[in-house]
């Protein structure tokens, strides 16, 4: 195999490993409902927030749904990335690592 193929393999490697080293300490943050309902998520997608204004429900189960909401975005999130994995392991041949 030619070495200078091998080495630009090696950063592009690099490359992506940093970019999702990055990825990981970014947060956006999404609304809706005119602000009713904000969530963070990381530039990995993961949620790592939900809020729901008390007007916008019952104050007692704010919280509750807070915790609900997010665990099924991640849930979601999670099965979402494993089959888009399978699906490109099927065309590939092989598991990138780094790509979902």
């Amino acid at each position: 195999m030619n070495r200078n193929l091998l080495r630009q393999a090696q950063e592009m490697q690099n490359k992506l490993a940093k970019a999702q080293e990055e990825l990981a300490s970014l947060m956006v943050e999404g609304s809706a409902g005119g602000g009713a309902v904000k969530v963070v998520m990381t530039g990995q997608q993961n949620v790592q927030s939900v809020k729901i204004a008390p007007e916008a429900v019952d104050p007692k189960e704010v919280e509750l749904l807070e915790d609900m909401i997010m665990a099924a975005v991640n849930d979601a999130l999670q099965k979402s990335q494993e089959m888009a994995q399978k699906k490109l392991s099927s065309i590939t041949g092989m598991k990138i690592p780094g790509l979902m």
